[in-house]
């Protein structure tokens, strides 16, 4: 079964995969998180594992950088894996007053500039959102964790560099956050008929200039991780 970006065999990835951008911390997870977890892919550096959480099988996957990467990955998973739910864990910067380093923000539906959804040549632009029973189990989980999480609209961006500022205007419209992957996920899981749900921590905050170190960004995510086992898709 391997893609030419994926080597796994049918059957070493499980039907939930959480993915978070960076493979050093796919690889954290899944040494820190999951029992007896295996490498499965490291084509390209996209590191996979596959283990146990609490004796069910979960794979943890990198995405890359940006919405075309993940839109490689995702539709991989959903079409030639049988995975049923991706979840990304995943960092982005605060655009909202209310959020600081290192809160929890589950994204119901993606804003965007991109370009992804041309492919499907739609009579206009479409929404993207999450699928309402991952983000409700997730939101209940975190109720009874005690894990403080904030529940709206992100925006995923083709840039990181933005010349124009527009992260002030999307505040104007109580967007909470701003990554760069999650509206390409949640249109791949929609056309493909499968579930997606991203959960990002905030690393950064553009407009005071806070930021995580690289190393924390690897390292200090674990409230977000483990909302995500525990909420057992």
């Amino acid at each position: 079964m391997p893609t030419p970006h994926n080597s796994a065999e049918k059957g070493d990835i499980a039907e939930t995969v959480l993915m978070p951008g960076d493979p050093q911390r796919a690889k954290f997870a899944a040494k820190n998180f999951l029992e007896n977890a295996q490498l499965v892919n490291s084509v390209r550096g996209t590191l996979a594992y596959t283990g146990l959480y609490k004796g069910k099988p979960v794979s943890i996957m990198a995405s890359g950088m940006g919405m075309p990467s993940i839109g490689i990955y995702s539709y991989e998973l959903y079409k030639y894996y049988d995975v049923k739910n991706i979840i990304r864990i995943g960092s982005a910067g605060a655009i909202s007053d209310k959020l600081h380093l290192r809160d929890i923000v589950i994204a119901s539906a993606c804003a965007t500039n991109s370009n992804f959804a041309a492919q499907y040549r739609l009579p206009g632009i479409p929404a993207a959102a999450a699928d309402f029973g991952l983000l409700r189990q997730t939101y209940d989980t975190a109720l009874k964790l005690g894990k403080k999480v904030h529940v709206g609209t992100i925006f995923s961006s083709d840039t990181f560099y933005d010349d124009s500022n527009s992260l002030a205007e999307w505040k104007k419209m109580g967007v909470l956050a701003v990554e760069m992957e999650s509206y390409a996920l949640y249109l791949t899981a929609s056309r493909l008929d499968r579930k997606a749900l991203c959960i990002c921590t905030i690393s950064d905050c553009p407009f005071t200039g806070e930021e995580c170190t690289a190393d924390e960004r690897e390292t200090t995510f674990g409230d977000m991780i483990e909302l995500a086992l525990e909420s057992k898709y």
